[in-house]
C-alpha cells in the first residue's frame, strides 16, 4: 500500500470503505508501510494486501474465516488468510485445516494450499492484520489496520445478515463482541496452528456447521475440496 494505485477492492467494497483510506491513521499506517519497504522486506506483495477484497465482493460474502496476520516467509502470504500459492510448502496451520476437513466432511486432503477456490464461492478470507515483515509474526500489529479490519466487520455485521464469522485464536476472536449473533452465526476456536490445534481446534466442527446453516438457508454449500489442477 505505498500509494493509492496499490489499493484494488472490488467496487462493492470501494462503496463500503473509500471513507476508510482518507482517515488519520490509515495516513499513518501507509507512512508506517513506506518506512518499514525501505528498510525490510514485507509481505504480501504490495499489490495483493486487499486480495481477499477482490475475489470476495462484499454483497457475496457469505462465510467470513479470520486469521491472524499473514505468512512471513518469502513466497508465502497472497493475500487470502491460510492460503498460499500452488507449488509453496503447505503451512502447518493449514495443514491442521485440512485435517479437520477431512475429519469432519471427509474431504480429500490436497496436494496444494491455494484457497482462492473458497473466496471465488463467498468465503472472504481475511486477516486482522494485512501486512507483515519478513520473518517477523505480528511485526505490524497496531499499526492501523486492526482499526481497518473493524470496520470491515462492522460493515459486514450492519449490513448482511445471515452471514457465518468463524473466529480462530485470540486475534479474530476479539472481533466476536462486534458480531450481533441474533444476526449471524458466530463459530469459534483456538487457532489451527500447531501450538494451540490439539486445544480445541481438532474436532470443533466448523465446516460441518458452516454448510449446515447454508442449507437452511436454502444457499449452495461450500465446496471445500480444492481442485488439483490450475484452474
Amino acid at each position: 500500500m505505498s500509494d493509492q494505485r496499490t489499493i484494488r477492492l472490488d467496487p462493492s467494497w470501494l462503496a463500503e470503505l473509500e471513507d476508510q483510506f482518507q482517515q488519520p491513521y490509515m495516513a499513518a499506517l501507509r507512512a508506517f508501510l513506506l518506512q518499514e519497504k525501505a528498510q525490510h522486506r514485507v509481505f504480501p506483495p504490495g499489490a495483493e494486501i486487499f486480495n481477499a477484497f477482490q475475489h470476495t465482493p462484499f454483497d457475496r460474502v457469505r462465510v467470513v474465516i479470520l486469521g491472524q496476520d499473514p505468512y512471513h516467509g518469502p513466497g508465502q502470504a497472497h493475500g487470502l488468510c491460510f492460503s498460499v500459492r500452488r507449488g509453496v510448502r503447505v503451512p502447518p496451520s493449514l495443514q491442521n485445516i485440512y485435517k479437520e476437513l477431512h475429519t469432519s466432511l471427509g474431504v480429500p486432503i490436497p496436494q496444494h494450499g491455494d484457497l482462492t477456490h473458497w473466496a471465488d464461492q463467498g468465503v472472504l478470507l481475511l486477516n486482522t492484520v494485512l501486512t507483515v515483515r519478513a520473518h517477523q509474526a505480528n511485526s505490524h500489529r497496531k499499526q492501523g489496520w486492526e482499526q481497518f479490519t473493524d470496520r470491515v466487520i462492522e460493515v459486514l455485521n450492519a449490513r448482511r445478515s445471515g452471514l457465518v464469522f468463524v473466529l480462530w485464536g485470540s486475534a479474530a476472536g476479539r472481533k466476536a463482541s462486534m458480531i450481533d449473533g441474533q444476526r449471524h452465526r458466530v463459530l469459534r476456536s483456538v487457532h489451527p496452528s500447531p501450538l494451540s490445534a490439539h486445544r480445541g481446534f481438532f474436532g470443533c466442527g466448523h465446516f460441518a456447521a458452516i454448510n449446515a446453516h447454508l442449507e437452511a438457508r436454502g444457499e449452495p454449500l461450500i465446496r471445500w475440496g480444492a481442485p488439483e489442477s490450475t484452474p
